[in-house]
């Protein structure tokens, strides 16, 4: 049965192995940026936002797991931040590892996160998503996000 614990420090290293490239790819193709200068702007960003890692105070890293035999698999990552003031929660980064696709573990793990913050007193869960991402899309409509409004930008480096 899948579920949501905390982040182990053996395990962000892996995890930015796969969200720097992977957010890095996205902040390319919607900003226009290179890839060496979305790398680095990320980098950036992620310095900021989880200066001590998984022990950043404010900020929720959780691994995905699913029981492995007399172990567990990672499955997943989900990193949000909680605001108890607003009783909201703001989800950074979801992702369901390619080879657990399809399955429809991103909609129980939604299902999971909501359900853990509503019994904490939390009344919204709000995110952003590429607009590109259909498969992410689905989920979230899924499980009864919409849409709230539309991020825009332009580029100033081409005029």
């Amino acid at each position: 049965m899948l579920h949501l614990r905390p982040m182990r420090d053996s395990e962000y290293a892996a995890y930015l192995d796969y969200f720097i490239p992977d957010y890095a790819a996205e902040v390319a193709s919607t900003y226009g940026l290179s890839v060496e200068d979305a790398l680095a702007r990320v980098k950036q960003e992620i310095a900021a936002d989880l200066p001590d890692g998984i022990h950043t105070s404010g900020q929720r890293l959780l691994c995905l797991v699913e029981p492995a035999g007399d172990a567990e698999a990672v499955i997943g990552y989900l990193w949000f931040k909680p605001d108890a003031a607003a009783r909201s929660a703001f989800i950074n980064d979801f992702e369901i590892l390619p080879s657990h696709r399809g399955k429809g573990l991103g909609k129980q793990a939604m299902a999971l996160l909501a359900a853990e913050l509503k019994r904490q007193g939390f009344e919204q869960i709000k995110l952003r998503v590429a607009e590109d991402n259909a498969r992410a899309r689905h989920v979230y409509e899924a499980t009864g996000f919409r849409v709230t409004g539309i991020n825009m930008s332009k580029s100033l480096l081409s005029e």
